[in-house]
């Protein structure tokens, strides 16, 4: 699956999806591939989502817990030797934006964010800040795995809203 496919794939689960992803990708600068598809697990659920995604094939190659305004426990889960990552992320608590994603989802986890890998985030972010779209965080700043990360918000401009929150990633290799 060539990485223009995967993209155009995700944007056509949206209303007007491939118009918003085009929009993306020429917004974007140096979008390389779709980096991974976040879930949101109900906390003391973290364990079984692993072993469920392990029956299917995937291995777990990296865990974390994410704190600051966080507050997460990572697992990232990988099927094949490409890029091919599933993160499920856990709350710790109940201030975790993934804790506020899970009660607004009446209590069930699922779909957090789909994140695109970039070579710069800054460059990224002040791109997309000067076409206008709607970043939730003030400036990139570190990720898990030593990433550099910053979200778009889903409802990002009125005009092409994506309809999910993405998040764009830089990784430490990248620079």
């Amino acid at each position: 699956m060539t990485q223009a496919f995967a993209i155009h794939e995700i944007g056509n689960t949206y209303e007007n999806g491939t118009a918003v992803v085009d929009e993306l990708l020429s917004a974007v600068p140096g979008i390389l591939f779709v980096d991974h598809v976040a879930i949101a697990v109900r906390q003391g659920e973290l364990e079984g989502q692993i072993r469920s995604y392990q029956m299917l094939g995937f291995r777990e190659i990296h865990r974390e817990e994410v704190l600051g305004s966080d507050q997460v426990r990572e697992a990232l889960l990988q099927i094949g030797d490409g890029p091919n990552l599933i993160q499920l992320l856990e709350p710790l608590d109940a201030d975790s934006p993934v804790q506020k994603m899970i009660d607004k989802n009446g209590g069930r986890g699922g779909l957090a964010h789909v994140a695109f890998r970039v070579k710069d985030a800054q460059h990224a972010f002040a791109a997309m800040r000067e076409q206008g779209f709607r970043l939730i965080d003030a400036a990139p700043r570190k990720g898990s795995r030593g990433t550099t990360v910053f979200f778009v918000h889903p409802k990002s401009r009125e005009d092409s809203p994506f309809g999910v929150l993405l998040e764009i990633v830089e990784a430490p290799e990248s620079r």
